[in-house]
């Protein structure tokens, strides 16, 4: 779908429909017509109230008023969840040119940007897989062609990079989707060495097998061992062509990259196994945020690192009492092979401090505990370090992305320790199943400041209007409002700096 923004009156832009927010108590902000817009409120057919959608036709052109609620209870979240509906209803009505008249008075909910990620998110089709893809694409199946945002002011910036944004999430999406059989470790190198080849200030490394042993990954070596599919430990760069301000930390976002999840010899249930292949979620957002930066030119560095495997069963499989060794020199004994998720993101934390990160994110889909805890709205979050704690938090509320923080303490990490190793992989049942996994991480990430997402619940089905079913492609948003907001925060101190030293 093509984007763009227009100073142009909504009535005046070149679009088939045009959809107006609705905010309770305050009428259509530009009727046209004989007050054709005013008319279909006042006879009670457009309402204020979320989701309701009303549809006329004035000028020449198809009008969709769409209830965004009240003043003050509206927020991005809300206009990203107007803009998904009203796409919905455009599609179905036939739109090929959708005009977005932004709501007035908002500046600080960034309207422009909720608009332009509610309408490419709710657009987005998984259908690779689909033997009646290619006659509908012959055919042309009528979608959404074109998406202009009209407002008094430019939206030019905020327009693009809302497009760029959205389809790192979508992309981020077909990661998560596509089967286990197509989405090996090997293809999700291939996918980063893919976005490398297509921006110069980002590079990328695959390693196999051999160089996973070789730099001492007993612990992801261990998860591997059970599959005969090569994994691999993706690491990519982002080193900006202006260079980062002086002073601005080397950010370094890890993902969990488990391609499909059996469980290893612990064998999950059958029930639900089939969508085990969304369990590389984390490295699916890693790998599009570094996408979406590296689009965005953002003058900040960032080292990204994913562990890529299958966790299957085999004759080299890791086995319930197996003591391995970490990157970091830690013995681990294995209690649990389904616990597999830390031991990945234990070695490829150790390597991305070895890599010069200063400060670390890792994202995963780490327990289903935190499923239960938090269900499919929050995804949790621990912090050790409370100024990066915050910084992740006000980036995740800046991407309208929901988390919820969580407790790290001494007595979690006492449940870790293990009898015949340094940690065990699984502390006892029901002991705070999601905490304990976080202590266990936290032994990797030494003095550095570093938070923890887990995405669990979050990462599929989250039944939101643009996003309702499959992957979500949570956390791509956060990690580009995290870059940002660390290259500005950066940026400002240098500029305070050399004032002061002036």
């Amino acid at each position: 779908m093509r984007v763009s923004s227009s100073t142009a009156a909504a009535a005046d832009v070149a679009a088939d429909t045009v959809v107006v927010g609705l905010i309770e108590g305050e009428g259509v902000p530009h009727d046209v017509g004989d007050g054709v817009l005013a008319a279909l409120v006042a006879s009670g057919e457009a309402r204020s109230a979320p989701r309701s959608l009303a549809v006329t036709h004035a000028g020449g052109r198809r009008w969709i008023l769409v209830g965004l609620g009240k003043r003050e209870s509206l927020d991005g979240e809300g206009i990203r969840v107007a803009a998904a509906v009203a796409h919905g209803r455009a599609r179905e009505l036939g739109t090929r040119t959708l005009c977005w008249e932004l709501p007035h008075r908002a500046r600080e909910l960034h309207p422009a940007r909720a608009v332009v990620e509610g309408t490419l998110l709710a657009a987005y089709r998984f259908d690779a897989f689909k033997s009646s893809r290619k006659s509908e694409e012959a055919d042309d199946d009528g979608g959404i062609a074109e998406l202009i945002v009209s407002d008094h002011s430019d939206q030019t910036d905020a327009v693009a990079r809302a497009a760029v944004v959205a389809e790192a999430v979508n992309a981020a999406r077909d990661l998560q989707n596509t089967p286990a059989n197509a989405m090996t470790p090997t293809a999700l190198g291939r996918r980063a060495q893919a976005l490398a080849a297509a921006h110069d200030t980002l590079t990328c490394e695959v390693e196999g097998r051999d160089g996973i042993v070789r730099r001492g990954m007993g612990a992801f070596a261990a998860v591997a061992a059970g599959t005969d599919e090569e994994p691999a430990l993706i690491t990519l760069r982002y080193e900006p062509t202006s260079g980062a301000a002086d002073g601005t930390p080397v950010l370094g976002f890890v993902g969990k990259g488990v391609t499909f999840d059996a469980g290893g010899i612990s064998i999950k249930p059958s029930s639900g196994m089939a969508d085990m292949k969304y369990d590389m979620s984390g490295a699916a957002a890693v790998i599009e945020a570094l996408g979406a930066i590296a689009a965005l030119q953002l003058p900040i560095r960032v080292v990204g690192v994913v562990g890529a495997t299958e966790n299957l069963l085999g004759p080299r499989a890791m086995k319930p009492g197996d003591v391995v060794t970490s990157a970091a020199g830690l013995t681990i004994q294995i209690d649990n092979t389904d616990a597999e998720g830390r031991l990945v993101l234990a070695d490829c934390l150790h390597h991305a401090r070895d890599l010069g990160a200063e400060r670390l994110v890792d994202l995963a889909t780490l327990t289903g505990a935190i499923y239960s805890a938090l269900g499919r709205l929050y995804s949790g979050y621990w912090a050790d370090g409370e100024a990066w704690g915050a910084e992740l938090a006000a980036a995740a509320e800046d991407a309208g992305e929901l988390i919820w923080r969580m407790p790290l303490h001494e007595r979690y990490a006492e449940l870790i320790k293990g009898a015949t190793a340094d940690l065990t992989n699984l502390a006892p049942l029901r002991t705070g199943a999601p905490n304990t996994a976080a202590e266990f991480l936290h032994r990797f990430t030494g003095d550095l400041p570093w938070v923890h997402l887990d995405i669990c619940g979050t990462a599929w089905d989250s039944g939101r209007p643009y996003a309702p079913k499959g992957g979500t492609g949570v956390g791509v948003r956060t990690l580009v409002a995290l870059a940002e907001r660390s290259s500005s925060a950066s940026m400002r101190d240098q500029a305070s700096a050399d004032a002061a030293a002036s």
